[in-house]
């Protein structure tokens, strides 16, 4: 199928932190028409989904944000425009922390996480039975999502039909470290006092949990992984986190046709891990490799003029799940058949 648009960088925005920068920065976009609501979870915590409604039967997708992303991270938005524009349901789940008030239980949301994205799926299954459905995640979410399908393997649902991953941070360990130098340190302070101050206020709620003055202290994302996010969610610290969470070597297990869309000057990940990608892509034929030498993070920024910029990764994404959706036309299996 040939493609709508072809990706060519905005020869104004040069440069991949001005890339990442723009859209948080300059854009303006209407808030797509979405409804919250709150699912409480079997540990007694609660999960927020901002939900596009649709006809019964319309396809819909289910969207992951980036850490620390919210409702009006503006990649979010795009997303939820895009699946409005084509007629499509969407779902935007706001992971652990990340939404308009603290989660209730100890622990926060991670890179690794996925028991709340299958719950989520597993309810959205039900709601929607006869309805084909997509997966698209932005950075962590990315990752999240690819690590997601690498652990389902074969087990897919049948309504499930195609998978998107933007700017994924692939290999965690040499994401942090590529995130602690130069101009990209702009971007760990930002994550991170946006983390420091979730954590004070959980270290109030559980005394335990780590002092003040620790929380506080902390320099880099590696030091918050080390005493927070490692250690609240099982691992030994943040090496052992990294390794274990990085959505690299669950590639080869992945059975789900999944656009991996990336650029090599993403200024939070070193270009030759996308090298790897690349290998490990070419030994698994469900995997479509889309990398772009500029872009940025979760920037793609195209169009001939400032004044009318095109956001091409919510197009791409939105064009390859139209394309899938075509594929996989037909009957489709409930959620009930696949289960047993």
């Amino acid at each position: 199928m040939a493609r709508e648009v072809i990706y060519s960088p905005a020869w104004w925005i040069p440069g991949g932190h001005l890339q990442t920068l723009w859209g948080k920065l300059f854009r303006r976009q209407t808030p797509a028409p979405t409804v919250l609501e709150r699912w409480d979870t079997p540990d007694g915590d609660f999960l927020e989904l901002h939900r596009l409604a649709t006809g019964p039967d319309a396809p819909r997708v289910l969207l992951l944000h980036g850490l620390e992303g919210t409702v009006r991270s503006h990649y979010a938005q795009g997303l939820l425009n895009e699946a409005a524009r084509r007629g499509w349901g969407a779902d935007l789940l706001i992971f652990r922390s990340c939404g308009a008030e603290l989660n209730r239980t100890r622990r926060f949301y991670h890179s690794g996480e996925t028991s709340d994205v299958a719950f989520v799926l597993d309810r959205i299954l039900e709601e929607f039975p006869t309805s084909a459905l997509a997966l698209a995640g932005v950075s962590l979410g990315g990752n999240v999502l690819l690590k997601f399908l690498g652990e389902l393997g074969n087990d897919l649902p049948p309504q499930l039909k195609a998978a998107a991953a933007i700017s994924v941070p692939f290999d965690l360990a040499r994401s942090s470290q590529r995130i602690n130098r130069g101009f990209s340190k702009f971007y760990q302070r930002f994550f991170l006092n946006s983390l420091r101050k979730k954590a004070q206020e959980k270290a109030r709620r559980f005394p335990d949990l780590a002092s003040q003055e620790r929380v506080g202290a902390l320099k880099t994302l590696e030091d918050f992984d080390n005493l927070i996010t490692g250690p609240l969610h099982g691992f030994r610290d943040a090496q052992d986190y990294y390794a274990r969470s990085s959505s690299l070597p669950y590639l080869k297990n992945i059975r789900l046709k999944t656009l991996l869309f990336s650029a090599a000057d993403d200024p939070m990940l070193p270009p030759e891990v996308l090298d790897e990608v690349r290998e490990a892509a070419e030994q698994n034929p469900v995997l479509e490799v889309d990398f772009v030498e500029k872009g940025g993070h979760a920037g793609f920024i195209t169009g001939s003029v400032p004044w009318r910029p095109f956001y091409y990764a919510e197009h791409r994404v939105g064009e390859f799940f139209a394309q899938q959706f075509s594929l996989s036309q037909g009957p489709t299996a409930t959620v009930q058949e696949w289960r047993g």
